[in-house]
């Protein structure tokens, strides 16, 4: 790990690899970690592989403000990242959270955006203030803040997917709650981000035009916090972008480091990196 010194933070960086470069950015609550689930594939197929905390999160140091994790503060992170490693350009692959802040990106600096993988988006823009949807993410926000991961855990509640992977789920949130140095940074997080707009509409997405794109998305049985719709909406509106879903009965792709990993290289594969 390498630290980047970014708006008065130290945001935790891996940087791995050589070759054309990928940048990894992870969802809300998770660390690093958590996008090609430590798989080295990528490593191994001749890539660069960069993958940071996102501020608040991990090893990463809490943001200068309560307030400052909107995607304004992700974006210019990501970019300071970039800076800092000499990476002009990138395929950039990030879930839900990193997801949204990598299009947003793409959206300001599409000559930095070599390629795009977007797993398991779920923003909407109709919805960022139902009550209802912000009610629940402070909850969150408000258990973690006062009861640790448990208070997380008993926050969060059933997670309404298929008994066989209740487990699974439910030790992979604890697990990833466990590796951060600052529990009331995250919580501070969940309680911004769900409000931020990374952009102001869908149709908006239309704009990357330069850069291969694939997205993918996971079934709703499965992950119902991402809809399925979400993703087919999302692939709909990028030109030529390309939608990758799950196979019935098994655990979704977003799941599976490995299957990531060949996404990943198969969009680099078609990117054009510069000089």
């Amino acid at each position: 790990m390498r630290h980047v010194d970014q708006d008065g933070m130290r945001l935790a960086v891996e940087d791995a690899g050589a070759g054309p470069a990928v940048v990894l950015l992870h969802g809300l609550t998770a660390t690093h970690r958590y996008v090609v689930m430590g798989s080295r594939a990528l490593e191994r197929a001749g890539h660069r592989v960069v993958a940071y905390d996102a501020r608040g999160h991990g090893r990463s140091s809490p943001a200068p403000d309560p307030g400052a994790y909107g995607y304004d503060a992700l974006c210019a992170d990501l970019k300071a990242v970039m800076d800092a490693c000499g990476i002009s350009r990138a395929v950039l692959a990030g879930a839900s959270m990193g997801a949204h802040t990598l299009l947003r990106f793409a959206l300001e600096e599409p000559s930095r955006a070599a390629g795009l993988v977007v797993i398991t988006p779920a923003y909407e823009p109709a919805e960022v203030d139902d009550p209802r949807r912000l009610a629940r993410w402070d909850a969150l926000s408000e258990g973690l803040r006062t009861g640790g991961v448990e208070g997380f855990v008993a926050a969060y509640g059933d997670p309404g997917v298929p008994e066989q992977w209740k487990e699974t789920v439910l030790k992979v949130i604890r697990q990833r709650l466990a590796l951060h140095e600052h529990p009331s940074a995250v919580a501070d997080a969940l309680h911004v981000v769900p409000r931020s707009r990374p952009f102001g509409s869908v149709d908006e997405l239309g704009a990357l035009t330069t850069m291969p794109v694939a997205v993918v998305a996971s079934g709703d049985e499965a992950d119902p916090g991402h809809p399925l719709a979400v993703g087919e909406a999302y692939a709909r509106a990028i030109p030529g972008a390309s939608l990758v879903t799950d196979e019935p009965g098994r655990s979704p792709v977003a799941w599976q480091g490995s299957q990531l990993s060949r996404i990943i290289a198969e969009v680099a594969s078609r990117a054009d990196f510069g000089a």
